[in-house]
C-alpha cells in the first residue's frame, strides 16, 4: 500500500517555528501545518518497507484516520527527539513538505520502522508508553512547552490546560484502541496456527500407507482424542513395573537384547544351512492314501452313484466335499445325502439346486434324527416359503437338530429365521453369514428363544444388523463359546467390553475380521476377560497397536489360532507373543503384516513346535535363510503359504528339510491343486463342546 507517515525534515535549521514566535506566528505555523496534513492525504508516496504487519497497518490508519507509520521513538541527536512526536517535528516550519518528505525505511534516513515485535515489546512489555506515563506525558516529554498547546492526532491540533493535565478521554480510546489491537492481532496469529497445524496433519495422515500404495480407509482416520494414549506399548494405567515383569514384557526385553548384540554372534543364532550342504538324502515324494484316491474318484463320478447307505457320516462329509470342489453337488448327490433317516447333511456349495428340487428332497426327508444340517449357498433355492414347506413344516420338525448352517442364504427374513428356531428346539450352532436380509429384530426373538442353550453364532456379513442393538439380547447367552462378526462395521469398543463382561468366561472363540473401529481397548478386554480363549482373528483392524499383542499375550495363553492379516503390529511384537504364548499354537496367519522379518522367525522355529498350517504371504521381508530355519524347525508343518513372497528363490524351495511341508503361492501352480490342504475338518457338530447325539 502506498502511505506516508508522520515525517522529519532533515536540515540542519532549529529553533524556529513553534518555539520562537509569537501567538499569531503560532496560530499561522498551526495552519500551515493543518495544510500539510491535507496535501500529504491527496498526494501520498509510495513506500515498500515490509516490515509491518498488514493487521498493524490497519490499526495505525484506524488510529490516526490517516495512512501512518510508526519511526523510530529515539533519534542519534537528543535535542532533535525532543521535537519528535509519533515522527513530526514540532519545531519547523513546513512551507512546501514534499521536498522535505523522506521514505520511511530508506537508506537516506537515520530512522527505521518498527517491527511487529518491537510493537509488541513497546505495548505490552514496557507499558512505559502508554500505560504508565499515559498519552499526556509522551506528549510533554517528546513536545516541551509545545505539548502542553499542540495535541496531534490525525493532522488536527488540540490546545491542552496550563496545569499539565490532558483529556483522559482521548488517552482511554487510545488505551482501548490499543488494547483491541494487540486482542485481534493474537487472534489472527492463532488462527493462521491452527491453519498450519491443520495442513500439516492432514499431510501426515496421506503419508500413512500400506507398501501396496493404497490409503487407509478414511473410516480409520477418525481416532479420538482419549485413544492416543493407546499407541505405546504401555498405557498410562498400566503399572509399567508389571507390564516389564509379564511373560510379554519379558519376551520383548529378551528380543531387544539380542537385536543389540553384535551382528558376529546374531548370525551365530541365526544359521540355516541348505540341504544341498547337509549332504543329500533322499526324500520320498508325498504320496496321497488309497483313502483320498477312492474319494477323488467318486467325487468325478458323482452323478453315476446310486446310494449312499451304510457310509459313516466322515466319510459322508469329506465325499461331499470334493464333489463341492468339482462342482457337481447337484440335486441328484442332495437326494443322496438326504435318502433314509440322516443324522448329517453336509452341502458347501448348494447353488445348483433348485426351488422345485429343494422341496421335492425335504419336503418327504425324515428329519427327526438329523443333527447336523449345512446348506451353504443356497439362497436361491430356500427362500420363506419353501421352508416353511420343508424343513420349518410344522414346530419342532427338526426335534434333534444341533447345528445349522444357512451361509449365504440371502433370501431369508426375520420371518423364515423364526420359523426354524420354533423347528429346532435343541439348536446350539447357528450359521446366518451373508444373510443380508436378516435385521437386530431376527437376531432379538432368535437370542430370546436360544439364550440357555446356544453356544455358536456366526453373524459375518449381516450389514442390517445393528449392533448395539441387538447388545442386550446376546448378554443373555449363558453358554455363548463363538461369536463370529466379521465385516458388521457397527461393531465397536463399547460393544465388546458390554458383550465379554457378561460373556467373555465361556468364549472359546471370537472373529472380529475387519470391525473397523475396534482398538486395543477391546484387547484389553478380551485378555482380561476371555482367559479361555483358543481362536480368534483380527484381520483388517487397522488401529490395533503393539499393546494388543500384549494383552492377548498375556490375558490368553491357550491360543491355537490366530489371524492378524494386514495389520500394523511390529516384528519385535509378534516375536514377544510367540515366545511367550506361541507354544500351542496350530494355525497361524500373517498375510500381509509387512513388518514380519528375522524376529518372527527366530521366534516361530523356537516356540512354535506344534504349528500345523502357516500363512506368509506378502511378507517380503523374510528371506531363504529365515523361511528354511522355520520350516526345518517347526517338524509339524504340514500347509505354508507364500503368496506375492516373490524374494524367494530355489535356495529355499529346494534346501529344506521338510517333506511333509506343502508350500503354495510361490511357482505358478493352480490353487485348486491344493484345495484339499485347505480344508478345514470339522466333523463334530459343535467346535468345542461335547452333545448327547440322540438327546
Amino acid at each position: 500500500m502506498g502511505d506516508v507517515g508522520f515525517f522529519e525534515k532533515t536540515d540542519s535549521r532549529k529553533d524556529e517555528g513553534i518555539l520562537g514566535g509569537s501567538e499569531g506566528a503560532d496560530k499561522k505555523e498551526n495552519e500551515e501545518e493543518t495544510a500539510v496534513f491535507s496535501m500529504q492525504q491527496q498526494q501520498p508516496t509510495s513506500n515498500f518497507d515490509l516490515n509491518l504487519h498488514p493487521v498493524e497497518e490497519d490499526f495505525i490508519n484506524s488510529l490516526f484516520n490517516f495512512d501512518s507509520e510508526f519511526p523510530e521513538m529515539q533519534t542519534e541527536n537528543p535535542t532533535q527527539s525532543e521535537s519528535i512526536v509519533f515522527g513530526v517535528d514540532l519545531n519547523r516550519k513546513e512551507e512546501n513538505p514534499d521536498p522535505d518528505v523522506e521514505i520511511v525505511g530508506s537508506s537516506s534516513s537515520k530512522k527505521r520502522r518498527l517491527s511487529a515485535k518491537e510493537i509488541d515489546e513497546l505495548v505490552w512489555k514496557n507499558k512505559k508508553f502508554d500505560l504508565k506515563l499515559g498519552l499526556g506525558e509522551l506528549l510533554k516529554r517528546g513536545g516541551g512547552e509545545a505539548g502542553k498547546k499542540n495535541y496531534i492526532m490525525g493532522g488536527s491540533s488540540k490546545d491542552m490546560n496550563s496545569d499539565d493535565t490532558i483529556d483522559h478521554g482521548v488517552e482511554d480510546a487510545y488505551m482501548s484502541k490499543m488494547e483491541d489491537f494487540y486482542i485481534s492481532r493474537k487472534k489472527e496469529e492463532s488462527r493462521r496456527h491452527r491453519e498450519i497445524a491443520k495442513t500439516y496433519a492432514k499431510r501426515l495422515a496421506h503419508e500413512v500407507v500400506d507398501l501396496e500404495g493404497d490409503f487407509l480407509n478414511s473410516s480409520t482416520k477418525k481416532v479420538k482424542d482419549k485413544d492416543l494414549k493407546k499407541i505405546v506399548l504401555v498405557d498410562d494405567d498400566d503399572d509399567k513395573a508389571e507390564v516389564l515383569k509379564s511373560p510379554f514384557g519379558m519376551a520383548l526385553e529378551m528380543i531387544r537384547i539380542r537385536n543389540s548384540r553384535p551382528i558376529a554372534r546374531k548370525a551365530e543364532e541365526f544359521k540355516w544351512v541348505p540341504k544341498s550342504d547337509k549332504g543329500s538324502s533322499f526324500v520320498a515324494p508325498k504320496v496321497p492314501s488309497l483313502l483320498d484316491l477312492s474319494i477323488h474318484t467318486l467325487a468325478k463320478n458323482a452323478e453315476a452313484m446310486v446310494s449312499l447307505d451304510h457310509v459313516p457320516d466322515m466319510l459322508r462329509h469329506k465325499l461331499s466335499q470334493f464333489v463341492c470342489d468339482c462342482r457337481k453337488m447337484d440335486a441328484h448327490f442332495v437326494e443322496l445325502l438326504a435318502r433314509g433317516s440322516p443324522t448329517e447333511i453336509r452341502v458347501k456349495d448348494g447353488s445348483l439346486v433348485t426351488e422345485d428340487e429343494f422341496t421335492k428332497i425335504f419336503g418327504s426327508c425324515d428329519t427327526k434324527n438329523l443333527i447336523v444340517l449345512q446348506l451353504d449357498l443356497c439362497g436361491s433355492c430356500i427362500p420363506d416359503y419353501v421352508l416353511q414347506d420343508t424343513l420349518a413344516r410344522s414346530p419342532k420338525s427338526l426335534p434333534a437338530l444341533v447345528t445349522l448352517s444357512l451361509n449365504g442364504a440371502y433370501r431369508l427374513t426375520d420371518k423364515g429365521l423364526n420359523a426354524l428356531a420354533k423347528s429346532a428346539p435343541a439348536l446350539q450352532s447357528i450359521n446366518l453369514s451373508q444373510c443380508s436380509l436378516l435385521t437386530s429384530a431376527g437376531i432379538n426373538n432368535l437370542a430370546s428363544f436360544f439364550k440357555s442353550t446356544l453356544r455358536e453364532l456366526y453373524l459375518d456379513e449381516c450389514h442390517n444388523v445393528e449392533a448395539m442393538v441387538v447388545l442386550p439380547a446376546l448378554r443373555k447367552l449363558e453358554c455363548l463359546e463363538v461369536l463370529s462378526l466379521a465385516g458388521i462395521q457397527t461393531v465397536c469398543d463399547d460393544f465388546i467390553i458390554g458383550m465379554l463382561e457378561a460373556c467373555g468366561k465361556n468364549i472359546k472363540e471370537l472373529v472380529l475380521t475387519n470391525c473397523v473401529e475396534l482398538t486395543d481397548v477391546s484387547l484389553r478386554i478380551v485378555g482380561k476377560n476371555c482367559s479361555s480363549l483358543c481362536a480368534i482373528d483380527l484381520s483388517y483392524l487397522r488401529k490395533l497397536t503393539d499393546s494388543s499383542m500384549r494383552y492377548l499375550a498375556n490375558g490368553c495363553r491357550s491360543i491355537n489360532r490366530l489371524k492378524l492379516c494386514r495389520n500394523s503390529f511390529s516384528d519385535e511384537a509378534i516375536a514377544a507373543f510367540l515366545e511367550a504364548s506361541g507354544g500351542s499354537l496350530t494355525e497361524l496367519s500373517l498375510n500381509n503384516v509387512t513388518s514380519v522379518g528375522l524376529n518372527t522367525a527366530l521366534s516361530l522355529a523356537k516356540c512354535s513346535r506344534k504349528l500345523f498350517s502357516l500363512d506368509l504371504s506378502w511378507c517380503r521381508n523374510l528371506t531363504d535363510e529365515a523361511l528354511g530355519l522355520i520350516v526345518d524347525s517347526c517338524l509339524s508343518l504340514r500347509l505354508l503359504k507364500l503368496f506375492g513372497c516373490r524374494q524367494i528363490t530355489d535356495v529355499f524351495l529346494s534346501g529344506h528339510s521338510n517333506a511333509q511341508v506343502e508350500i503354495i503361492g510361490v511357482k505358478m501352480t493352480m490353487v485348486s491343486k491344493h484345495l484339499n490342504n485347505m480344508h478345514e475338518h470339522h466333523e463334530a457338530p459343535l467346535r468345542y463342546s461335547t452333545i448327547n447325539r440322540f438327546g
